[in-house]
C-alpha cells in the first residue's frame, strides 16, 4: 500500500489507535511500550503485513527532528531546579564528558571488528552514544520506579540534555567521513560554537519567553499551550540558524520556563504531557515504517556484538570514569550504567549518513537500529528487576512527590483558609504570577465585593479581596502569609 493524501489519516490514526491499545497492555507481559510502538510500525511497512511503503529518510528526519523537540521540551518542562540542583555537575559531565567518552570507546571498538574506516567507527559510535530521553523519561515514568536518593533525576537530566552532544559528534564525524582530507581539530570550532551559542540562546529565549507568556493577554486558556510551541520551535530554528545547537537551546529554555511563575502553567504541563506521548508513538512508529528487516538481518552478528559491547563494557566506562570524582556509592554507578536506554534518537540521526549518500550508510542504519532494539529490550524490561538486586529501589508508597507531580495530578488538599487582602499591607494590582505564590497552596476562589472570581494567573489582586487557599498543613499557610504580607508589597504612605 502507498501512502496517499486520501489514505494517510485513516492509515495513521488506525496505527494511532492500535498503539495506544496494545501499549496499555503491554507492561504486563514486561514490554516496554516504545518497543511496542516500533514493531507494529514494521509490521505496517513494506515488509510486513500491512504493505505500506515508506522509504524517505528525509521526511523521516523531519518527523524525528519535530518529535525531538516535543519530547526534550516537555522533559525539561517537569525538570524541578530544587531536584537537578544537587545533581547538576553529575548530570552536566555524564551528558558531555560520558558521551564522549562512550563515543570514543565504541568507536575504537568498532574499528577493531570490523572493516569500518576509523572516522566510520567514530560516527557510529557518536550516533548511538547518547541516553535516549523519549526512552528513559517513558521507561521510569510508565514503571513508576522510586529510586534511593538523586539516581532518578541524574538519569532524566542525563537522557534531556546528551542528545545534543551526540548531535554534535555525529554531524562533525560525518563531516570528516564526506571530507577525508579534514583532521579533528578542525572540527573542533564548530563544536565549540554548537555548545556555547546553544546554551546562550537556550537561557536567553527562555527568559524571553517567560515575559511573552506573562505579558500577552491572551484572553483564552487554549490559547497558552500554542503559544508556548510557536516559542519552542522559534528557539530551535533560531538557535540552528545562527550555528547553535537548537536541542541543547530548546531543553535549557524548558527547564528555564518550567521553574518560573509563568500564567496557565498547569494548562502547558498537561498539554505537553500528552503531547509529548504523541511524539513518542509518532516517532517510533515512522521508523518502524522506515526500516526494511531483510536489510537488518545481514549484520545481526555485528550488531549483537557492538551492542553487547555498548552495554557491558562503553557505556559503564564512560559512567566510572566521568563520575570518579563525585562521591557515589559503588551500586548507584552500576545503575546509572545500566540505565543507558537507547531508543528512536540514534535511529533519528542515523538518517544523516543516509542523506549524505555515504558509502556505509545502510549498515550503519541497519546496525543502529539493531542496537536500539536490543537496548530497549535487554535494559528496558530489566530495569526493574536490576534496582532491587543492587538494592537502589524504594517502596513506591515511599517515593516523593514533586512539585510538578502536584500541579499535573491535582492532589487534593486537606484545609481551606480565607485570607482577606487588607488595603495598607498588601500586594495590591499585582497578578497572582507576580506574587511567586508558594506551589504547595493555591488559590481556589476570590470573593470581590458580592461576586466570586475564579482566579488565574493574570488575575489581578484588588484592595478587600478575600483568597480562598487551599492547603495541606499550617506551614504551607504561613508561606501564603508570607507572600500576601511581605514587606516589600506593602503601599507606600
Amino acid at each position: 500500500m502507498s501512502l496517499t493524501s486520501e489514505n494517510i489519516l485513516l492509515v495513521g490514526s488506525l496505527l494511532l489507535f492500535i498503539s495506544i491499545i496494545v501499549g496499555k497492555t503491554s507492561y504486563k507481559f514486561g514490554v516496554p511500550t516504545l518497543l511496542l510502538f516500533l514493531t507494529i510500525g514494521m509490521l505496517a511497512g513494506s515488509e510486513g503485513i500491512g504493505g505500506i511503503r515508506f522509504d524517505n529518510p528525509k521526511n523521516a528526519q523531519l518527523i524525528g527532528v519535530i518529535s525531538l523537540n516535543f519530547i526534550l521540551f516537555s522533559g525539561g518542562l517537569d525538570t524541578n531546579w530544587n531536584t537537578i540542583k544537587p545533581i547538576l555537575r553529575e548530570g552536566v559531565v555524564l551528558a558531555t564528558l560520558g558521551v564522549l567518552l562512550t563515543a570514543i570507546t565504541l568507536g575504537v571498538f568498532i574499528y577493531y571488528v570490523t572493516d569500518f574506516t576509523i572516522y566510520e567507527s567514530m560516527l557510529l559510535g557518536s550516533i548511538v552514544s547518547s541516553t535516549d530521553a523519549a526512552a528513559v523519561f517513558s521507561i521510569l515514568r510508565s514503571k513508576s520506579l522510586a529510586l534511593k536518593k538523586n539516581i532518578r533525576p541524574t538519569l532524566e537530566l542525563e537522557s534531556g540534555s546528551n542528545d545534543p552532544m551526540a548531535y554534535v559528534l555525529t554531524i562533525a564525524f560525518l563531516t570528516l567521513v564526506i571530507n577525508q582530507d579534514q583532521s579533528v581539530a578542525s572540527v573542533v570550532p564548530m563544536f565549540l560554537q554548537q555548545m556555547i551559542v546553544g546554551t546562550i540562546a537556550g537561557f536567553g529565549f527562555g527568559y524571553a519567553s517567560k515575559i511573552i507568556i506573562n505579558r500577552i493577554n491572551l484572553g483564552f486558556e487554549g490559547l497558552y499551550p500554542v503559544l508556548v510551541i510557536s516559542l519552542m520551535f522559534i528557539t530551535f530554528s533560531a538557535t540552528d540558524f545562527v550555528g547553535g545547537n537548537g536541542f541543547l537551546a530548546i531543553y535549557i529554555c524548558a527547564v528555564y520556563l518550567g521553574n518560573q511563575d509563568i500564567i496557565q502553567k498547569k494548562t502547558i504541563l498537561k498539554m505537553y504531557d500528552g503531547l509529548a506521548w504523541l511524539m513518542q508513538i509518532v516517532l517510533f512508529l515512522t521508523l518502524g515504517l522506515l526500516v526494511f528487516p531483510s536489510k537488518i538481518i545481514p549484520y545481526i552478528g555485528v550488531g549483537m556484538l557492538i551492542s553487547v559491547f555498548l552495554i557491558l563494557i562503553a557505556r559503564p566506562v564512560a559512567v566510572f570514569v566521568s563520575l570518579v570524582f563525585f562521591k557515589m556509592k559503588l551500586r548507584r554507578r552500576f545503575y546509572i550504567s545500566w540505565v543507558g536506554l537507547r531508543g528512536a534518537v540514534p535511529i533519528v540521526f542515523a538518517t544523516y549518513p543516509l542523506l549524505a549518500g555515504i558509502e556505509k550508510a545502510d549498515m550503519i542504519f541497519s546496525i543502529v537500529f539493531f542496537i536500539s532494539v536490543t537496548s530497549v529490550l535487554i535494559q528496558g524490561t530489566s530495569l526493574g528487576v536490576v534496582a532491587k538486586w543492587l538494592r537502589v529501589g524504594i517502596p513506591e508508597q515511599a517515593k516523593k512527590i514533586t512539585p510538578i507531580d502536584e500541579l499535573l495530578l491535582d492532589l487534593p488538599k486537606s484545609a481551606l483558609q480565607e485570607f482577606t487582602v487588607s488595603p495598607e499591607f498588601s500586594p495590591i494590582n499585582k497578578r497572582i504570577v507576580d506574587l511567586h505564590f508558594p506551589p504547595e497552596a493555591f488559590i481556589v476562589m476570590i470573593k470581590r465585593g458580592d461576586h466570586y472570581i475564579r482566579p488565574g494567573g493574570s488575575t489581578v489582586i484588588k484592595a478587600n479581596d478575600v483568597l480562598m487557599v487551599l492547603a495541606d498543613n499550617p506551614e504551607d499557610y504561613q508561606k501564603v502569609e508570607e507572600c500576601l504580607f511581605h514587606p516589600k508589597y506593602a503601599k507606600s504612605s
